[in-house]
């Protein structure tokens, strides 16, 4: 199995915030540890978690949509062009043997929950899905809550059970050893 671990994460942050920083280290750390990264290939966290694999001799994946810009920034080594936000999803999905969620908005919303939902209704074999930091914290917990430890999948199939593929980190290092821990080298 391809160690490749897809982040999402905002747009938004820019070189000497916090969030951009959380997102370098993150990149670099994956990288040291021979993990490839692949993620939505623009700016923000996407450009700071390239940027620290980069710089640290990893290889870096973006996926990017034709309608808003073939062109991925320039930390990124192989760029996916889509041709549509679904199929941009569907791709960052299925590259990625786990998953890191960073503080985001509700594109990134979407992506935590469509990743949750492909393993709980097994249209994806269960992976990591690493939170970093308190931002999701009260999403995850709340719906934890309403549907307890395992919600009924269609045909009646109890799903996985939630703690063991989602996971909470409060620093990029906490993150990359869940996934080191639970993705080994082959």
């Amino acid at each position: 199995m391809e160690r490749i671990i897809t982040i999402f994460g905002s747009n938004q942050p820019t070189p000497g915030t916090s969030e951009y920083a959380v997102a370098y280290e993150l990149g670099k750390r994956l990288a040291e540890c021979r993990f490839t990264i692949c993620n939505g290939g623009y700016g923000g966290t996407m450009e700071a978690a390239a940027r620290g694999a980069a710089e640290a001799s990893g290889m870096t994946i973006g996926v990017v949509v034709q309608r808003f810009s073939p062109h991925a920034n320039p930390w990124i080594k192989k760029t996916i062009v889509t041709n549509s936000l679904f199929e941009r999803l569907e791709t960052l999905l299925n590259l990625g043997a786990g998953y890191v969620v960073l503080k985001g908005g509700t594109g990134t919303l979407v992506e935590l929950a469509l990743s949750w939902e492909y393993i709980n209704k097994g249209l994806s074999s269960p992976k990591p899905i690493v939170l970093l930091g308190d931002f999701w914290n009260s999403v995850v917990d709340t719906v934890l809550k309403e549907i307890g430890p395992a919600e009924a999948a269609e045909g009646g199939q109890p799903a996985p059970m939630l703690p063991q593929f989602i996971h909470k980190a409060q620093i990029p290092q906490d993150a990359v050893s869940i996934l080191s821990s639970v993705l080994p080298p082959s």
